[in-house]
C-alpha cells in the first residue's frame, strides 16, 4: 500500500510521541523531501529525524504536473499531492482543509490526523481517542471542537 503524508499529522502525532502509530495503521509511508526538510527545520514541538525510521521513504520530487490546481498550496503539500498522484497512493493523510479538498479533487483517498487517531482507537491500540487529542492540543496542535466532538460520538467517546 503507497501512503503519503504531509507535514502537519506527523508534527501533530510526534508532539504525543506517537508518530509510530502510521506505521501501525499503514506499514510503509511515504514523505517528499519537502515534508522531511518542514519537519526537520523544527519548532516548539520536536520531530525525530524522520531518515533514520525504518518504514519512512523519502520520495525525491519531480516537477509538479498540476500547477495552476495546487497554487494555494505550501510547498510541502504541492509535492506531496503531486507525488501521491504520480505513485497512484491509496491514501494521502492530510489536515489542512485546502489541501484535503484538492487531494480528493485529484482523486485521493484522504485521511487526516484524527482519522488515524480513529482507526488506532478502534483497533484498541490508544485507550482513548479524548485523550490523545487533548494531548495533541496541550502541545498547540488545533481542531475544531465540534469535529473532535462528533469524532469522538463515533467511538463511544465523549
Amino acid at each position: 500500500m503507497i501512503v503519503f503524508s504531509n507535514t502537519t499529522p506527523i508534527i501533530a502525532l510526534s508532539s504525543i510521541q506517537s508518530l509510530d502509530l502510521m506505521a501501525q495503521l499503514f506499514g510503509e509511508i511515504y514523505l517528499v523531501h519537502e515534508v522531511i526538510e518542514e519537519c526537520a527545520a523544527g519548532g516548539s514541538i520536536l520531530v525525530p529525524n524522520l531518515l533514520e525510521i525504518s518504514w519512512i521513504k523519502p520520495v525525491q520530487s519531480t516537477p509538479i504536473q498540476h500547477t495552476s490546481i495546487l497554487l494555494e498550496l505550501d510547498k510541502g503539500e504541492k509535492h506531496t499531492l503531486d507525488m501521491a498522484c504520480k505513485h497512484q497512493a491509496e491514501w494521502v493523510i492530510i489536515d489542512e482543509k485546502i489541501g484535503r479538498n484538492m487531494a480528493e479533487y485529484l482523486g485521493l483517498k484522504v485521511s487526516g490526523t484524527l482519522g488515524i487517531l480513529l482507526k488506532v482507537k478502534q483497533q484498541g491500540l490508544i485507550p482513548s481517542f479524548i485523550d490523545s487529542v487533548k494531548d495533541m492540543q496541550a502541545q498547540g496542535i488545533y481542531y475544531h471542537p465540534t469535529l473532535i466532538t462528533k469524532l469522538a460520538q463515533t467511538v463511544g467517546e465523549g
